[in-house]
Order: C-alpha cells, then sequence, then structure tokens
C-alpha cells in the first residue's frame, strides 16, 4: 500500500519523529492560533547542489574518484524518488493553491530499492556485472531504517502538480552536474561528507 496524508503517524526513528513532531507543531499553531499553514511531506528528494553526504550524490563523487559505494543492509529498501526542482513546482503550489489546514503528500511514483538505484548508477559509470559488484561495499544497516516509503500524491496532482521528467532523465542530470561542478562539491568532502550519516552514528 501507500501513505495517505489522513493515515497515523508512526516514526521508528529519532529522525522520523522529529519529522512527525514538525507536523504536529504546525498543526497546532493553526488550531491554536490561526495561522494559515499548510504541510508537505516529500518523498526521497536528488539533484544538483544536494549535500553528498546523502545517498545519490555521495555514491556519484565516489565513483569520480574510484571509491566503493557502501551499501546498507541488503540493499532491499524501497524509496520513490522525486527530483528536485519537481519538489520545487509541488511546494510552490501547495503554497500557493492548496487549502490551508490540509497536509500534500509529493512523490514521483518512481519507487527503487537501494540495490536498484546503486545499479542504475554504477551503469552510468559502465560499470556492469562483476564490476559493479566489485564496487559496491555491503555495511550493516542502520537502526530504524524503514523498508520502505511510498506516498499517495493524489491530492498535490489535483491541484496540477506532476513529475515533468523521468527518473533515469533526471539521474542523468543530476550526475552530469556533479561532473561539472567539483569545485562545489570537493570543498564539503571534509566533516563526514564522505561518510553516510548513518555509518558515523555508528561509530564507523
Amino acid at each position: 500500500g501507500v501513505f495517505r496524508e489522513a493515515d497515523a503517524l508512526r516514526p521508528n526513528s529519532p529522525y522520523a519523529a522529529s519529522k512527525a513532531a514538525a507536523d504536529l507543531l504546525a498543526r497546532a499553531y493553526r488550531v491554536t492560533h490561526g495561522y494559515p499553514i499548510t504541510v508537505t511531506r516529500t518523498s526521497n528528494n536528488f539533484g544538483p547542489y544536494q549535500y553528498p553526504e546523502k545517498v545519490v550524490p555521495l555514491f556519484v563523487t565516489n565513483l569520480i574518484d574510484g571509491r566503493k559505494l557502501p551499501l546498507y543492509g541488503d540493499g532491499g529498501n524501497v524509496r520513490d524518488w522525486t527530483y528536485v526542482l519537481d519538489n520545487v513546482r509541488a511546494q510552490w503550489l501547495a503554497l500557493t493553491e492548496g487549502e490551508p489546514g490540509r497536509t500534500y503528500n509529493v512523490g514521483a511514483g518512481n519507487e527503487l530499492s537501494n540495490r536498484e538505484l546503486t545499479y542504475r548508477i554504477l551503469q552510468r559509470f559502465g560499470l556492469e556485472g562483476a564490476a559493479a559488484e566489485d564496487m559496491i561495499e555491503p555495511v550493516a544497516d542502520r537502526p530504524g531504517h524503514d523498508r520502505r516509503y511510498a506516498v499517495d500524491s493524489g491530492p498535490i496532482r489535483e491541484l496540477g502538480w506532476a513529475p515533468t521528467v523521468t527518473f533515469d532523465e533526471a539521474l542523468d542530470t543530476t550526475i552530469a552536474w556533479y561532473r561539472a561542478h567539483e569545485w562545489w562539491w570537493r570543498p564539503l568532502q571534509g566533516a563526514g561528507a564522505r561518510r553516510r550519516h548513518g555509518l558515523v552514528a555508528q561509530g564507523r
């Protein structure tokens, strides 16, 4: 199934709980003080200018430098990927056309397991089969790692929103951007930028 706006919030990690708390705090301000608040819940984003510790830019910049890709657990965790510019359009639409007090889920419908995402990135660097597997470094799964995220984005689509690019088109654009903008991401390589935050929390 998919997560709908009215479904109960059941966060499984402190990070997820902080997001749920923000939703509830916004709702409380609307009820108590009448603020015109609209909440959006967006699936995983990717695109240019994303900080290099996030999975897509981390894997891309690692491959540019010939480094292996740390893959959590069995790689079977599923995420719905939305290109950042499509997300920006959804946020603006919810702000300007949405109903105050309502929650809007935003998801492009690009569900991929982390392993499939990894393979698609590797393919764009000319790595397949045994060569691709050799670049994957299995690491322990992070605590509270949800198995699947999928949202019903029907209400935001009713406002006229829809993705403007396919996942593969957006991935090609993103990889090309990181190849052309090393000046932006290389200074960010310190302070854990090369390490996924789940691994940092585990002391790795």
